[in-house]
């Protein structure tokens, strides 16, 4: 039996505070990857580049935040989300298993928040994995349709013997989606309650990590002084069995 670790967090663009207080917070989510000791780390809202920020931070790095994320022996995946005026974010991927393949999905609900899925596919000892790193949107209404939408996607591209991962930031605070991800053959942890949300005192069950094919062992969110520092959420850690 092979078992995989599975970190997802949502960095929020490596910066932290707003104005003045304002802090570049990405060499600090360095050294917390590297802490996951992670197969697979799902990110949300990573920056490809901000042109402004670029100029405003002396320490911003050369490469784009998934590279610069990726530890040594890792592969990583971006694909974009939104376009701002001043640059890109959307979901990566950091894999410690060779990447075969990988693609991108609009799931955007209306103009004002761009939302995306990017898919991967992995191989884990030899057995095809598909992963499905997700950020949705900010109302209910919005979600059920995106996860709509996921259910499509999944039927399109994943095979039904398939192993298949789906995790990141759902905004799902009244666990509503965990029927319709059901529906899907989408399981998570159940009966556990793991707040991410926001790291300074984590009320809010947001980010989830779904599995089908695949057995839920475990599941812990790190706390901390340090933690509640380096992004708006605390990151998600888990065990599945393949």
């Amino acid at each position: 039996m092979t078992t995989i670790r599975v970190a997802t967090y949502n960095i929020h663009k490596g910066v932290q505070g707003l104005g003045p207080a304002r802090r570049l917070e990405i060499h600090n989510l360095v050294h917390a990857v590297e802490q996951f000791d992670a197969d697979i780390v799902c990110l949300q809202e990573v920056r490809r580049h901000h042109r402004k920020l670029e100029k405003h931070f002396t320490r911003w790095p050369d490469l784009d935040q998934a590279g610069y994320l990726s530890p040594e022996g890792y592969e990583s995946v971006y694909r974009t989300n939104a376009v701002t005026r001043h640059g890109e974010h959307g979901n990566a991927l950091l894999s410690r298993w060779p990447v075969l393949g990988s693609g991108h999905a609009d799931v955007s609900d209306h103009r004002f928040e761009q939302r995306g899925l990017l898919h991967v596919q992995l191989l884990v000892d030899g057995q095809l994995v598909h992963v499905v790193v997700v950020h949705l949107g900010l109302i209910h209404a919005g979600r059920a349709r995106q996860v709509e939408r996921l259910g499509q996607f999944i039927a399109r591209e994943v095979p039904e013997t398939d192993p298949l991962i789906v995790a990141g930031d759902f905004n799902d605070w009244g666990a509503q989606l965990l029927r319709p991800m059901a529906d899907l053959g989408l399981r998570t942890f159940e009966g556990i309650r793991l707040p991410t949300y926001p790291s300074r005192l984590p009320l809010l069950h947001l980010d989830r990590i779904y599995a089908r094919g695949l057995r839920p062992v475990s599941a812990h969110v790190p706390h901390g002084r340090a933690w509640s520092r380096m992004s708006d959420h605390l990151p998600l850690i888990a065990e599945l069995a393949l």
